[in-house]
């Protein structure tokens, strides 16, 4: 599966997002209906899970602070009261998935920001780049 980042694009990964070590997102697609599946832990600030997304659907949800859009090709996080996008992903080809917009807490705390130009990620960021994960996980930071 090819997954974008911002505008990174990831060739030949096995759908898990490494975040500074950590595999923090899982994609893929249903065998047979190709409906697009997300696995995702949200942390604070402080490394505390927030929420947790289990085959793109809510199934921890502190404070219920957080709600999910989806359809079968597309799947978005937002925070309740802010309004604020966490993560937005949807399928751009059969094999190919984007994560296009969002912000969120790494495990580690820090924050991961991601526009359809860029991620940046502490004093890291990448535009632009295309990278083969040779059938392993995609890793930023």
């Amino acid at each position: 599966m090819d997954i974008e980042i911002g505008s990174n694009l990831y060739r030949n990964s096995n759908g898990t997002i490494d975040i500074e070590g950590v595999p923090q997102i899982e994609v893929a697609r249903h065998p047979s209906t190709g409906v697009l599946l997300v696995n995702f832990a949200l942390f604070d600030a402080n490394g505390r899970l927030l929420a947790k997304v289990v085959d793109s659907t809510i199934t921890f949800n502190e404070r219920r602070a957080y709600e999910l859009t989806k359809t079968n090709t597309s799947m978005a996080m937002k925070e309740i009261e802010s309004g604020k996008l966490v993560l937005h992903f949807e399928v751009k080809a059969s094999d190919v998935v984007s994560l296009s917009r969002g912000a969120f807490h790494t495990m580690k705390g820090h924050v991961l920001e991601i526009s359809p130009k860029e991620w940046k990620l502490d004093k890291q960021q990448k535009s632009g780049l295309t990278h083969d994960a040779d059938g392993g996980a995609v890793s930023i930071g």
